[in-house]
């Protein structure tokens, strides 16, 4: 298309169509793309844009040709050697010095940097990651099982699944934990958010480039797409190469993500909404319940907790001091106040006075005042607040269990749940009826591959948008592989088996 008209129409997977305005057509170039989303409506894509998601892509592709030839000792020395590199104090200085740049730029911009800037504690879980990596066997040409037949056999053989691409917000660990889908012999293009492309920048030239080369693995083994544009990771998840595109991130930049790399019929796993609920039975104490919330907001990441159900009884009123106590605690432990939503209906549960008083919430563009208490239709207990420093929560009270599980699997995200009870037959039925990959009996954080698996994750899924077929939630570097069957004569004599029907 060499030139854009205004009033062109523009068609959705769907077959929603879309209208080019004045400033899409003035701004269009040839070699531009096109694409229509059904919530994101018209995306455009330069030409600049998707040259450089094409040759990241292009690298990958050809490194994943020729990692069929790498040993798996040259993979596991891939990660000692990267994780020496960030171990080197002077490497990780350098690195460190790059992400403070991001941290302000991202400031500056009222950008969040709660997951952005590094620290000793994203440093050791990085390397313990990689090293992880290197000590996990592969399933790469490993027999994961075999059908015996009269005269021959059937093998099961895990192999490689092919390029996997990644976009994901500014959270420069991630981009050590996806090179974890190298063990099993794939290769990796991601995209990073603009807060965090200078810290992903020097990590790949300090510790990735050099150790893929000592190693003798091919360069483009991993490779960015190197650009601060959105459209660049766009144009990424529309390429029809990749056997897998993983989107971490907020809601809707992860559902259009997800929609452009379907309609390039390529496999997805998305993460955007998270949220972790609290259900609190009446025979819980109050101490444990106060701990459990504490431990649930330590930091505001997916699994924290945001929705908490108290149930009715004699100590409902008493647990719902010991959560507002816990959220107490959260906030001091952080210097800041904290925020409750309370749903209509539900108001008795917090003191009256909460309701007129005001404190400052630290959100992402800075501090405000805000009432420390507000209202909220039970319709949006499934919200999730996403704060900066300020522990932000929504309480409802309910009459059972049962209910609450049926609020969490209306209108959570359905990610995480957790049951606070000394009852096992409670546990029991909370386990069996609420809809979510994740089910605790205390804190919501718990939820994490590396904590929980020992894995480093590379995304989790929630159950919004369905089930996953074949594994669980974590998606983890040795969950990205495939199946090959292959046919094993174990006799020399004559083929006695049937045919095949056709």
């Amino acid at each position: 298309m060499n030139e854009l008209k205004q009033g062109t129409q523009i068609l959705a997977a769907n077959g929603q169509a879309f209208t080019v305005n004045a400033d899409l057509a003035r701004v269009f170039r040839p070699g531009d793309r096109l694409v229509a989303d059904s919530q994101a409506g018209i995306l455009h894509i330069p030409a600049a844009e998707l040259r450089t998601a094409t040759l990241a892509v292009d690298a990958a592709a050809a490194a994943f040709s020729d990692m069929a030839g790498v040993a798996d000792e040259a993979i596991i020395a891939f990660y000692n050697r990267v994780a020496s590199a960030l171990a080197d104090d002077a490497v990780w200085n350098a690195v460190a010095t790059f992400n403070a740049e991001d941290v302000e730029n991202a400031r500056r911009r009222g950008r969040s940097t709660t997951r952005l800037a590094v620290s000793e504690s994203m440093r050791g879980k990085m390397i313990d990651g990689l090293r992880g990596w290197a000590s996990t066997p592969s399933r790469r040409g490993a027999v994961l099982d075999t059908v015996r037949h009269d005269g021959f056999r059937v093998d099961l053989v895990g192999a490689a699944l092919g390029v996997v691409a990644f976009v994901f917000e500014g959270r420069p660990n991630v981009l050590a934990d996806a090179c974890g889908v190298l063990r099993g012999g794939n290769t990796v293009v991601f995209r990073i958010g603009r807060d965090a492309l200078g810290t992903a920048r020097a990590i790949m030239e300090l510790a990735i480039q050099p150790a893929l080369a000592r190693a003798g693995l091919p360069a483009g083994a991993v490779s960015l797409v190197d650009s601060t544009a959105h459209a660049s990771g766009w144009a990424l998840f529309l390429d029809p190469r990749l056997a897998l595109a993983v989107a971490r991130g907020s809601g809707p930049a992860v559902a259009t993500l997800g929609a452009l790399a379907r309609s390039a019929g390529t496999p997805v796993s998305l993460h955007g909404t998270g949220g972790a609920w609290m259900v609190v039975s009446d025979n819980v104490g109050e101490d444990a319940v106060e701990e459990a919330v504490l431990r649930s907001l330590d930091r505001k990441v997916c699994n924290t907790l945001n929705t908490c159900c108290l149930v009715n009884g004699e100590g409902r009123q008493r647990q719902a001091d010991a959560v507002l106590q816990g959220l107490q605690r959260a906030g001091e432990a952080r210097g800041c106040a904290f925020k409750v939503h309370v749903a209509k209906g539900s108001e008795g549960l917090v003191p009256e006075a909460m309701y007129a008083r005001k404190v400052e919430v630290i959100r992402a563009e800075g501090p405000v005042r805000e009432p420390q208490v507000e209202p909220l239709e039970r319709a949006e207990l499934g919200t999730e607040w996403e704060w900066e420093d300020t522990p932000e929560v929504s309480i409802v009270g309910v009459d059972t269990i049962d209910e609450a599980v049926r609020l969490f699997n209306d209108l959570s995200p359905r990610l995480v749940g957790t049951l606070l009870s000394n009852d096992a037959a409670e546990h029991e039925r909370f386990f069996a009826t609420l809809d979510s990959p994740f089910v605790g009996d205390n804190h919501t954080r718990w939820v994490d591959g590396q904590f929980a698996l020992g894995k480093p994750e590379l995304g989790l899924s929630n159950w919004q948008h369905g089930r996953l077929f074949g594994r669980g939630g974590v998606l983890t570097g040795d969950d990205v592989y495939t199946v090959r069957l292959r046919y094993r004569s174990e006799s020399t004599g004559p083929r006695s088996e049937a045919q095949p029907e056709e």
